[in-house]
């Protein structure tokens, strides 16, 4: 049926197949949307990203875990996996690992490996609060006991003079063992895992191997490599952020985040040697720009040098007094450069530079103090310094006066006119009025005897062409 109009009207078959047709399209548009949206969070949840610490734990270590973890959580990864053969290190640093492995929408699993590795210290804290925590054969873990020095050769909290319950001597140190008791007992009991030995790994520095750390429920498994590790994970249900849920990883690949150069420049300026030598360089650099007015290169390297050290010692375990006492040390041997005390200064600035060097740190971690061959090498070169010093102030004093009355008595001289009595000398250049009891004749060569405020007592030379005089 056509209209007025010369219009043609579509039937109702015609607009049942419009209707269907559009459907057809929205239904595909929904389609390719949830696709967009979906796919890449499916293709990256199949995916278990590693992180690494192979080295005493610091501030680079807790920077590079906390932003691997963030980084875990934009890519969407479904596991996190912390591979670990550590000595121990910084409580700081562990305590902020710790706190991010707790707070992290992603399983956490720590392993202990390769063979041969261990997670010692620090590294057990870090293993009990890991959703999961797995151990490869002939690896260890424990000797978690805190420690820390005020002076060379002190005795560790929990070793040394203890009474007959094996507590610790004094209150500081029971307050330091009491709260890391505490603290590794919670993650414990959060994890399901054996508290009564990690009790026993803080306060009597307990160790296990890795079949014994199965054997008493320390860990939950013990897998040969990062493969076998996934394929014992799958399907095994855990807690994270107190909701259940189930790992799915026979299927996951593996991306390994390595440091990248933040990460290893912070490692390099946190090392507690390089962060000593910084000091060292920059402190001297400053000194030396400050005696030679000019030089700029000096002052730059040295000015870079100690704000790189300080920004290292804001995240080390300074010592304060230890610091001071560098300084101290450092300026007294300088002083002496300037201010000759024949060794006062110099002895008492290498003692302070000394002390504070071995102090500088306060703690005793494996990995994280000074090592003494480089304050040996220090004080050496600084004890060299100051020797040179001092060695230059008593030739100083030996050396015959320059200046004054005592440096004019037995100066030569000519005379420059005839006289007998009262005339006139050339002495270092200058023309002074003289006096004699002997003849002189012009271009005779005269001494000075002796000095009559501003006239010189004169006699002949007696040692002629001896010294050499003023023309």
């Amino acid at each position: 049926m056509a209209s007025m109009t010369g219009l043609a009207i579509p039937g109702p078959r015609c607009m049942s197949r419009m209707k269907a047709c559009r459907g057809a399209v929205g239904a595909a548009a929904l389609m390719l949307w949830l696709l967009l949206v979906l796919a890449p969070r499916m293709t990256v949840a199949a995916q278990a990203q590693l992180l690494t610490i192979d080295d005493a734990i610091g501030p680079a270590t807790s920077d590079y875990i906390t932003r691997g973890l963030a980084r875990a959580v934009e890519q969407h990864a479904a596991l996190v996996i912390l591979q670990m053969d550590t000595p121990g290190g910084l409580d700081s640093a562990m305590r902020e690992i710790i706190r991010e492995i707790l707070a992290s929408p992603i399983p956490v699993a720590g392993y202990v490996s390769p063979s041969g590795a261990r997670a010692a210290s620090a590294g057990t804290y870090i293993l009990y609060a890991s959703h999961i925590a797995a151990m490869a054969p002939a690896t260890n873990l424990g000797a978690a006991t805190p420690v820390q020095i005020a002076t060379p050769g002190a005795p560790e909290p929990g070793q040394g003079e203890q009474d007959k319950d094996k507590k610790p001597r004094t209150a500081m140190e029971r307050k330091m063992v009491n709260d890391a008791v505490a603290y590794i007992r919670g993650l414990a009991q959060m994890r399901g895992r054996n508290a009564d030995w990690a009790e026993s790994a803080v306060r009597h520095a307990a160790s296990l191997s890795a079949k014994e750390a199965l054997d008493k429920g320390v860990v939950d498994l013990i897998a040969a490599d990062v493969p076998d590790l996934l394929r014992q994970l799958d399907g095994r249900v855990v807690q994270v952020n107190h909701q259940p849920e189930t790992l799915h990883t026979a299927a996951m690949t593996v991306e390994r985040i390595e440091p990248d150069w933040r990460t290893r420049l912070l490692a390099l300026i946190t090392n507690p040697n390089i962060a000593y030598i910084l000091m060292l360089v920059g402190v001297y650099g400053l000194i030396y720009e400050f005696a030679n007015p000019g030089m700029i290169l000096p002052g730059v390297a040295g000015t870079i040098a100690l704000l790189l050290a300080l920004f290292a010692f804001q995240v080390l375990p300074i010592n304060y007094a230890g610091l001071g006492l560098i300084i101290l040390g450092i300026a007294f041997m300088v002083g002496e450069a300037f201010v000759p005390s024949f060794g006062a200064l110099g002895i008492g600035g290498l003692i302070a530079f000394v002390i504070g060097s071995i102090i500088l740190l306060d703690t005793d971690v494996m990995g994280r103090g000074i090592a003494w061959p480089l304050i040996a090498t220090f004080t050496l070169l600084n004890a060299g310094f100051f020797m040179l010093v001092l060695g230059m102030a008593v030739r100083a004093r030996r050396r015959a006066v320059v200046s004054g009355v005592e440096q004019m008595i037995g100066s030569p001289g000519v005379a420059i006119e005839d006289f007998d009595g009262d005339g006139h000398i050339r002495v270092h250049g200058e023309i002074w009025s003289a006096q004699s009891t002997y003849p002189i004749r012009k271009g005779e060569r005269v001494r000075v005897a002796a000095l009559d405020g501003l006239t010189a007592i004169v006699q002949p030379s007696t040692q002629q062409g001896s010294k050499e005089d003023s023309k």
